[in-house]
């Protein structure tokens, strides 16, 4: 027969060894927990970091365009000064044109891109319809006329062409 003290003390020397499995993994599952609440908060500062870049990398595309935007704007000052001076106009209008040049090509440096609508087909997805023209030399649903121009900045329409379409001759006197 097995002596009770010796189960005790084996009982005893297990439940340590137990408890201090237990007080191992503890501290364990602390430092991992620890180690987590630090790497989220490097997380939350990195995103707030990326946003405050991204919005200075805005300011600073917007300030750029403003910037070449300026120099219109002069350009323009002084064809108005100029136009006040002068009694011909084919110099102011030159100065005008050149100065409608130079915005265009700012504007297409920075992505923005006319919309080509005469004689392409109708597209409901850049072109806002205006009227139907009757025309006989032309295939229906092209575009024969453009009332306003249409863009498209990097990719994306920002403003619709507004247009005239052809169509048979009977289709006018018919809606009428």
């Amino acid at each position: 027969m097995k002596k009770p003290g010796r189960r005790r003390a084996r009982f005893d020397v297990e439940k340590k060894r137990l408890l201090e499995q237990i007080e191992s993994e503890r501290e364990k599952s602390q430092e991992l927990l620890n180690r987590l609440k630090y790497l989220q908060a490097d997380f939350e500062n990195y995103q707030k970091r990326v946003e405050k870049e991204t919005q200075e990398i805005v300011l600073r595309s917007n300030e750029r365009l403003i910037v070449n935007l300026l120099n219109i704007v002069d350009d323009l000052e002084r064809a108005i000064e100029t136009g006040k001076r002068i009694k011909k106009v084919e110099p102011l209008l030159e100065g005008v044109e050149m100065v409608y040049r130079t915005l265009n090509s700012t504007l297409e440096r920075e992505g923005l891109v006319g919309i080509e609508a005469v004689g392409k087909p109708f597209d409901p997805n850049v072109h806002e319809f205006l009227a139907k023209v009757p025309k006989r030399e032309c295939e229906e649903g092209i575009v024969v006329e453009e009332t306003r121009r249409g863009f498209m900045f990097k990719g994306k329409v920002v403003r619709s062409s507004i247009v005239k379409i052809s169509c048979k001759e009977n289709e006018v006197k018919n809606n009428e």
